[in-house]
């Protein structure tokens, strides 16, 4: 089912990005994708983002819905008609919202796991930790800031942005297809956040990601971005 434009506000959105080691993550994403190596490093990571106004496009505002939503993510390349495409690969889907998750694959694209969201944020601090229905977890204590993190693989925010901003293109696995869906900012600003404590139950998971070859890299974000949803053709699996 293709979706219309979706349209809304993102409230707030982090991205907490980690470097993997390539060889690890190959394993955990299926053909056509691949790891989009910055580096020699993959780049993986969660978007903790709040959704308000989300409706169809031309709806007035007033009709939309709201939602707290985490998505496990891994950037990723392909081939496409004769051309290297990239994006991202979304493992996995959370939400606070019962309708995602029941509509999942159906309404929204890919399959949503149902969470239980705990937000705290103000005068510039953000905490944020969900479980979720099958007991995945992740935490996040951060706190906004003018200098971006020295020792980043990326070296720069203005780096960092460029590479993430690349990133609008998302596939989620449902059954023997990735169904896809394109973010569209109205405008693209990220800032930097201070990280004093992060945890992923996803990335903590040693059968996927031997102890140690994850590491914690920058967080950034994003606040009051108007923005759409674009459907893209479903990929199928090789």
């Amino acid at each position: 089912m293709k979706l219309p434009i979706i349209h809304g506000y993102i409230d707030r959105r982090i991205l907490v990005n980690f470097t993997a080691n390539p060889e690890d993550v190959k394993k955990i994403i299926p053909a056509p994708f691949r790891p989009k190596i910055y580096k020699d490093k993959a780049i993986v990571g969660i978007c903790l983002i709040r959704l308000k106004h989300v409706k169809p496009k031309g709806f007035p505002d007033f009709m939309g819905i709201a939602s707290e939503n985490g998505a496990h993510r891994i950037a990723v390349e392909w081939d496409e008609d004769g051309e290297t495409k990239g994006g991202v690969y979304i493992p996995r889907r959370d939400t606070s919202l019962g309708l995602n998750a029941l509509a999942g694959g159906r309404i929204f694209p890919g399959k949503h796991h149902k969470a239980k969201f705990n937000v705290q944020e103000g005068g510039g601090k953000y905490h944020i930790d969900f479980t979720s229905s099958d007991s995945t977890s992740i935490s996040i204590d951060a706190k906004e800031s003018s200098i971006f993190k020295q020792d980043s693989i990326f070296n720069t925010l203005e780096n960092a942005s460029a590479f993430f901003e690349k990133g609008e293109k998302g596939y989620s696995p449902n059954g023997n297809k990735y169904e896809g869906l394109k973010l569209q900012t109205y405008i693209w600003k990220v800032s930097p956040l201070e990280v004093s404590a992060v945890q992923s139950s996803f990335f903590e998971n040693e059968t996927m990601f031997p102890k140690g070859t994850v590491h914690f890299d920058n967080a950034l974000l994003m606040k009051g971005i108007e923005h759409e949803w674009h459907s893209m053709a479903n990929k199928q699996s090789i």
